[in-house]
């Protein structure tokens, strides 16, 4: 046999398992050449990925060791590669590594590519990868990166980004799978205007938002008048929940208003500038003629509602602004300041172009769903599903 007759198929594309079967089954190269009728040096050759088997021996080959042909030879599919725009920065563990897990999102014309270790420390294990960044020079937000897929391109082209502060979006996600939808749906945990910014950005499809103005006593229309140019946006309502003080179990503080907050023994755990509880907790305290400066913890920020929840369980801090469910969810106990809708925006041109965001807002006013959410506490579904009317300046 002329073991040069056929040239090697190369090995990205090539699966060859023949050593690891032949091993399993306690034969040597010879054996295995005996009864298949071929030389071990054709043995030696095809395991080396010099010489591609014909059907004849590879049919021979898996006779003798009593498996499938497909067992022991198949073609690899080909690495897919995208490009796209990184949008946040691996941390310094990650870039590490071999490889960094990102999730890929097709926003109208545009690819954003965002490390996983974005969604937190509990969904960075939860949420599987679109695919992986490979090098390993540090990549940096904005700039164009290379990531090898490992899921299908189609699958990806249907998930949904959004950008909020509620954790419950990743429930509708789970809903519209329920109904063997493929869509995903994946919250990017963000402030309320770090959202609609993302969402102007062209870095998401969806951003959520619960900014009161206590002025006009109205949820987020007013911000969105002034922050919107045109009128290519549609705002739909996802509940309304309260917010107000979150206090470990028994308030052993006696947190009822604002002014408690400037006691010597109060320690605030507070969200970023732009968030919702942010924008609450300054119209408090101006109310009570108070600056931010008599408030002990003012200045230590995190990120989100259950990690303000979370410092406080965990009684690095006596107090925080967030919401009824995320007090539940932690065994706090809640002070409530005020009822807030939580609105989500969407470009209308985006519900035209994204093969199956409708359905994300289909999923929103089934029963299932509006139960579901209704059952984590502290959520009013009266509205969900709801088109609000917002005229952009």
């Amino acid at each position: 046999m002329d073991t040069h007759s056929q040239q090697p198929e190369p090995a990205s594309t090539f699966s060859n398992r023949l050593k690891r079967i032949r091993t399993e089954r306690g034969l040597s190269q010879s054996e295995l050449a005996t009864q298949a009728g071929v030389t071990r040096q054709a043995i030696s050759a095809i395991e080396s990925n010099l010489y591609l088997p014909t059907t004849v021996v590879a049919l021979k080959l898996a006779s003798v060791l009593d498996c499938h042909v497909e067992d022991l030879f198949s073609l690899a599919p080909p690495e897919d590669i995208v490009e796209g725009t990184l949008i946040g920065n691996p941390s310094p563990t990650e870039t590490t590594t071999h490889a960094i897990r990102v999730k890929v999102s097709t926003i109208g014309k545009r690819t954003i590519i965002r490390p996983i270790t974005d969604l937190g420390d509990q969904l960075a294990f939860a949420v599987p990868a679109d695919g992986y960044l490979t090098h390993t020079d540090r990549p940096v937000s904005g700039n164009t990166v290379r990531v090898t897929l490992s899921r299908d391109r189609d699958a990806i082209e249907q998930a949904i980004a959004v950008a909020g502060c509620d954790p419950a979006i990743f429930l509708a996600g789970e809903h519209l799978r329920r109904h063997k939808d493929r869509t995903t749906v994946v919250g990017w945990q963000m402030g309320s205007m770090a959202a609609l910014q993302a969402l102007q950005r062209g870095e998401v499809h969806v951003a959520g938002l619960h900014l009161f103005d206590p002025v006009t006593g109205e949820s987020n229309l007013p911000f969105l008048k002034r922050a919107l140019k045109g009128s290519g946006y549609d705002v739909v309502t996802f509940a309304t929940w309260e917010e107000g003080f979150l206090v470990r179990r028994g308030n052993p503080k006696s947190i009822r208003s604002a002014e408690d907050l400037a006691e010597s023994l109060v320690t605030l755990v507070n969200r970023e500038e732009g968030s919702g509880a942010r924008l609450l907790l300054d119209q408090r305290l101006r109310s009570a003629g108070m600056s931010p400066t008599q408030v002990q913890g003012y200045d230590r920020i995190v990120s989100t509602h259950f990690d303000v929840a979370r410092t406080i369980a965990e009684r690095h801090a006596d107090v925080g602004i967030g919401i009824r469910s995320a007090a539940q969810h932690f065994d706090l106990d809640f002070v409530p300041l005020q009822a807030a809708r939580y609105d989500l925006i969407v470009p209308k041109v985006y519900l035209k172009s994204h093969p199956t965001l409708t359905r994300l807002f289909d999923t929103l006013v089934t029963g299932p769903f509006r139960n579901e959410i209704a059952a984590l506490g502290g959520y009013d579904t009266s509205e969900t599903g709801k088109l609000q009317p917002v005229r952009a300046a």
